[in-house]
C-alpha cells in the first residue's frame, strides 16, 4: 500500500455518531466485485432519499465537499460488523484519513491493514473541528502524521498521537505481508538452522 506522510485535502464534516459499517457500506453490496468501482456505494443509503435521489443536506453531496479526503466523524464511528468494504468504499471515494472521537475495533484494525489513518481525538475537540470545516469558506485540513499535527483551517495546528505500531506501517507503507517480509533474513537464517538440526524433518520437492 502507498505510505502516508502528509495529506493535505479537503475535509467533510459528518456529526452522526455510531455510523455503523452497514451505514458506511450496505450489507447488500458485500456481494459484488471490488472491480465496479466501490466509491459508488460509499454511505450508499444514508446520503440517498426513499426516492434513491442523492439528499442536499448530506454533506458529500455538496459542492465544497465533493473532493473531500479527510472525514471528521463522530462518535463510535465504523461500530457494527467486521466487513472489511466499509473500508475498502472509503478508500476508492479517495479518503486517506479519519478524524473521530472513537471508533469501532475491528474496523480501525481493517483501515490500518488497508493504509486508512484513524485519528482519535476528544469528542468536543471533533466537534470544533467539524463546526470549523463547516464554516470554512476552504475546508482543508492538512494532516502531518511524522509530526503527529493537524493544521486547521485557521492555520491553528492540533496535536494527535499516533500509536507506534500504526505509525511504523503507515509511514513505511507496510501490510501484514510486507511486515513479515521485514524480518525475510531472521526467518531464511531460522529454517536453516532448523534443517541443519534435525535433517530428517526436511521435506524433499520433486
Amino acid at each position: 500500500m502507498d505510505p502516508f506522510e502528509t495529506l493535505s485535502a479537503v475535509a467533510v464534516p459528518l456529526e452522526q455518531a455510531n455510523v455503523n459499517t452497514d451505514q458506511i457500506f450496505p450489507a447488500r453490496m458485500i456481494k459484488k466485485p471490488r472491480a465496479v468501482g466501490y466509491a459508488q456505494f460509499t454511505f450508499h443509503d444514508i446520503r440517498r432519499d426513499d426516492a434513491g435521489a442523492l439528499r442536499d443536506d448530506f454533506p458529500l453531496n455538496q459542492d465544497k465537499y465533493r473532493d473531500a479526503r479527510i472525514l471528521v466523524a463522530g462518535v463510535n464511528f465504523g461500530c457494527g460488523s467486521s466487513r472489511e468494504g466499509a473500508v475498502y468504499t472509503l478508500l476508492d471515494s479517495g479518503f486517506r484519513v479519519v478524524i473521530a472521537p472513537s471508533f469501532g475495533d475491528i474496523f480501525a484494525a481493517n483501515c490500518l491493514k488497508n493504509g486508512l489513518l484513524t485519528i482519535t481525538l476528544p469528542e468536543a475537540t471533533v466537534a470544533d473541528l467539524r463546526k470549523e470545516i463547516s464554516a470554512a469558506a476552504a475546508p482543508r485540513l492538512t494532516v502531518n502524521l511524522e509530526a503527529e499535527e493537524i493544521t486547521r483551517p485557521s492555520g491553528e495546528t492540533l496535536a494527535f498521537e499516533a500509536e507506534p505500531f500504526q505509525k511504523h506501517c503507515l509511514l513505511n507503507g507496510l501490510n501484514e505481508i510486507d511486515l513479515s517480509l521485514e524480518f525475510a533474513a531472521e526467518i531464511d537464517a531460522f529454517e536453516q538452522a532448523h534443517r541443519a538440526r534435525l535433517p530428517w524433518l526436511a521435506v524433499e520437492e520433486g
